[in-house]
């Protein structure tokens, strides 16, 4: 999460937790803040549709203001957010009174003024110019991994972008997939229920897609989305994913007690407060020992637990390895009850699955649009 959703200790709590443990610590759309940097753990900066950090006076996408924050040695990665599964394709604002001159300073925004996340970004307009987009950071950041976050909604807008890495012989250094079970307290509860694919879906669909072009080598996939546990990162490991994000345990560990008063400013806890004195109640010399040991004893399960099956290293695991209860009388490993394609399946041809028959053909490197849309364009129709 972002200084300014964050206090200014549960910040300094994370950063110092992950530089202890060897772990990055994203720093949310909010971008990097002294607060952030103080500590020297290593950062993946995310821009996301505001570009705090990287803007000019008018809210526009900045390259200079980007390659001087980008050159800073502590960020490691640049990760662009298309959407998250909390709310995606809403956007955001901080409210006016919580934009404090530390914030501003952060986000390179005005003092007192609302701070505020469009839905969409203004960069790029079509799955071909978010990959110029990505290769424009990359060269500006002096050749640092730069990808993108989303939460898989519509199909064809996924599929439009992986034909415009097929057509633009551009493709990011990692993609972030972002379940819909994610959360954060300042999301609509209709959007955090109702909107943004399951992270295994969406996991799987992503993974699918990319091996079905000859890209998954390429592309490394992060994930995110209520993953806490050493089962949860053995799970997402086992159904396409590289590694793991997540927020909601380092929350724990910092106090989160899920008062849901994250938008009132009186966290009881000192973690999403901005009040000096409420923010005295996180200690972070104490927090940041709990977010490293959180995260040691997270993997030491998942060692014992990789040990447990027999496995060497998480690169092991595949989705033979899940087993799922499907009825009261049969369990199958997620390996047969799902379709996992063939490597260039796509190139060739579109596997006999229901997302990949129905919406590949349509989705078009040049437009997000949905396929009646595209299809209308070309004078034809989906059957």
């Amino acid at each position: 999460m972002s200084f300014g959703a964050l206090s200014a200790n549960a910040i300094l709590a994370l950063n110092e937790g992950a530089r202890r443990g060897h772990f990055f610590h994203d720093t949310g759309e909010g971008s990097i803040s002294r607060y952030h940097r103080q500590n020297g753990g290593d950062l993946v900066w995310e821009i996301g549709s505001g570009y705090f950090g990287c803007r000019d006076a008018n809210g526009q996408f900045d390259g200079a203001r980007f390659a001087e924050n980008a050159a800073i040695e502590q960020v490691r990665m640049i990760e662009i957010k298309l959407s998250q599964g909390a709310k995606p394709g809403h956007g955001g604002v901080l409210p006016g009174a919580k934009v404090s001159p530390e914030i501003a300073e952060a986000r390179g925004v005005p003092v007192g003024v609302d701070c505020i996340s469009p839905p969409r970004h203004a960069a790029f307009s079509t799955p071909v110019e978010l990959l110029e987009f990505i290769a424009r950071l990359r060269d500006l950041s002096g050749g640092k991994p730069v990808g993108f976050k989303l939460a898989i909604g519509h199909p064809w807008e996924w599929f439009a972008i992986v034909k415009a890495m097929l057509k633009t012989g551009i493709a990011p250094d990692f993609i972030v997939v972002d379940g819909g079970e994610g959360g954060t307290g300042a999301a609509p509860l209709e959007f955090t229920d109702h909107v943004g694919a399951p992270l295994r879906e969406g996991l799987m669909l992503v993974h699918n897609t990319l091996v079905g072009v000859n890209l998954r080598q390429q592309i490394c996939i992060g994930s995110s989305g209520k993953i806490v546990t050493a089962f949860d990162i053995a799970r997402t490991i086992a159904t396409g994913a590289d590694w793991c994000n997540s927020a909601r345990g380092f929350m724990f560990a910092l106090g989160c007690l899920q008062a849901q008063t994250c938008h009132t400013g009186h966290c009881p806890t000192g973690v999403t407060t901005q009040d000096p004195v409420r923010m005295r109640a996180l200690d972070v010399t104490d927090k940041s020992a709990r977010v490293h040991q959180f995260h040691r004893n997270t993997l030491i399960a998942l060692k014992e637990m990789l040990g447990a099956a027999g496995l060497g290293h998480p690169r092991e695991l595949g989705p033979e390895h899940v087993i799922r209860r499907v009825s009261a009388t049969e369990v199958r490993s997620l390996a047969s009850l799902h379709h996992w394609a063939r490597p260039g399946e796509l190139l060739s041809g579109v596997p006999d699955h229901p997302v990949f028959k129905v919406f590949w053909d349509v989705a078009s490197a040049d437009s997000f649009a949905p396929p009646s849309t595209t299809l209308s364009q070309r004078g034809s129709k989906m059957r």
